[in-house]
Order: C-alpha cells, then structure tokens, then sequence
C-alpha cells in the first residue's frame, strides 16, 4: 500500500464534517484537491472508503474500520515527533484542559510559566460552559478540566486553587428594583449560582423582567451601559472595577464563595505531561495565587 499520512488526515477530516466542502475549508484546501487525495486513497482498496448521498458524503462501514485505524497510524506518528524532542531531554506531548468560561481569567496565569519551562509541550486549551466542560471530562477527551462547581454523577479527583467570589454588580454603586437582571445561558456555573441565591430572596429580585446572554464579556458590556444588574465572579471584573465602569453592589448574603477548582477523572492514569503539570501546581500554586490574585481580598475594589 501507498498512502500518505495527508491523506488519512483528509479522511478523518472528512469522517468528522460528513461534508466535502467543509472539511476543505478546515483543511485550508480546495474540494478538488480534497477529492482527488480521497480518490488516491481509495485506488488502495477494492472496498468503498465512502459513499454519496445528496450533497452529503459519507463513511461506508468500511470506511469508518479504516478511520479508527488512521487514528492510531496518525497518534503514532504525531508520538514520532515527540520522541526526538525526548532524546534532546525535553518533556514533550500534550496537555488537554477544558475550562468553564470564567476560568478564562484564571487558568492562563497557572500555566504560563509551565509551559514556558516545557517547551516540547503542546497545549490544547478549550474555554466553554459548564456544560460543555464536564462533557468533555465525562467522555475522556481532555486531561484537566477547570471549574467552580464540582459536576455531579461524575467521580472526580481535584486539587483546590483560587476562591471564586460572586458579587451583585451594576454601573452604579445604587441597586435599582426597575432594571432588569442579566444572566448567563444555561448551562452557566455562573447562572446556576445567581438563580440558587435569588430564589432564596423573597423579593421583587426573583420576579423580575430578565436578560439571558452568552458570555461574561457580553454580559459586562451590557452592564456598563446601564442596561441591568447581575452577580458576576470578582475574578472577572477587575479592569471595569479599577476603571469605575463597574460597581459592587452591597446585597445581603453576598459574596457567594465557592473556588476554582481543577478536576480530573477518578482513577485516570494520566500522561506524564498531565502528571508533570499537576505536581507543578501542587509546587506552585500558593505563589501563583499570591502573585496573581491577592488582589481579590484588596478591600479598594469593593467599596
């Protein structure tokens, strides 16, 4: 047989898109070019790779035997690379962490310096809901994943970093009983919290006109301009404090206190990379958070 690494990565590619046109564009490739490695592949075996259905393509039973084996042919050969960079004395292989959109402000400055000192190491860094995180963990497609809430129906390891505080926040010091409360989606650790400490409050927080929206940023732009109030991570507002765009509103029961928290699935052999990055936080993380974090008990922030 003569086919070529490329052209099992257009197969796979294929496989995942169920689509000719999409998987060029991902591929940064033209269709023809795609067709024709797809057609060279083929001329390999006697057995159908793919089949056509409307404007679909897609894998044959066949095809989708060769898949799982292009997997392994390309994880090997992606282990070949990696290897040299062994025998030159570096850790090398990659780090896979998923994280809830608001360790977005977090997980960045635990890494840096890691990943500065591990060069070999290539990092995939995922930033969704909670949601999708814990997915993610679930179906062991990452190494770590970074959250506030620990998933449920889930057995999980953890190691304990930064405490999350959330505040009620608006463009004025004053709570306002007119404007509406924001949210985040479903799904949101963030959300999940607002709505378990409204429905705790008998007032008119909990009856309230709302806004439901996809991301913390969009969220605090909508809040500087006025449009609602909403309780947000400290964590994540520290710019638009400082500025005075933002301000802590004084609300009874608040701060909810919960912390970012690193997870990883119980009994999870993990790679020597996953392992070299948790024994490093194990090491690191008490200077990490001081350097990085102190800033969230600087009482200045919050009057």
């Amino acid at each position: 047989m003569n086919f070529t690494l490329h052209q099992l990565q257009i197969l796979l590619e294929v496989s995942r898109q169920d689509s000719l046109t999409k998987a060029a564009e991902e591929m940064y490739m033209t269709q023809p070019a795609i067709s024709i490695q797809l057609k060279k592949l083929q001329s390999q075996f006697e057995i159908p790779i793919t089949e056509k259905i409307g404007k679909k393509v897609y894998l044959t039973d066949f095809g989708n035997s060769i898949v799982e084996i292009a997997e392994n042919i390309l994880a090997e050969a992606k282990g070949l690379q990696y290897k040299t960079k062994e025998y030159k004395g570096l850790l090398t292989g990659k780090l896979r962490i998923s994280s809830a959109s608001t360790g977005k402000y977090v997980i960045p400055y635990l890494l840096s310096s890691f990943i500065h000192q591990y060069p070999g190491i290539d990092l995939t860094l995922d930033v969704s809901n909670k949601t999708t995180v814990v997915e993610n963990l679930k179906n062991n497609e990452i190494d770590f994943a970074l959250v506030s809430v620990l998933p449920e129906m889930l057995e999980v390891a953890e190691e304990i970093l930064v405490e999350n505080k959330l505040y009620l926040v608006g463009n004025t010091k004053k709570y306002n009983k007119e404007k509406p409360l924001i949210y985040r989606e479903e799904g949101s650790a963030t959300r999940m919290a607002m709505s378990k400490y409204l429905s705790k409050k008998n007032n008119d927080k909990a009856k309230r006109k709302s806004i439901s929206l996809t991301s913390n940023e969009a969220v605090k732009q909508a809040l500087i301009a006025g449009l609602g109030q909403s309780i947000l991570p400290l964590i994540g507002i520290k710019n638009e404090l400082a500025n005075k765009e933002l301000f802590i509103i004084p609300s009874k029961g608040l701060p909810i206190s919960t912390y970012w928290r690193l997870i990883w699935l119980k009994g999870k052999k993990l790679s020597p990379i996953a392992n070299a990055y948790l024994n490093y936080l194990q090491k690191e993380k008490d200077q990490l958070i001081q350097e990085h974090f102190a800033w969230c008990n600087d009482d200045k922030f919050k009057n």
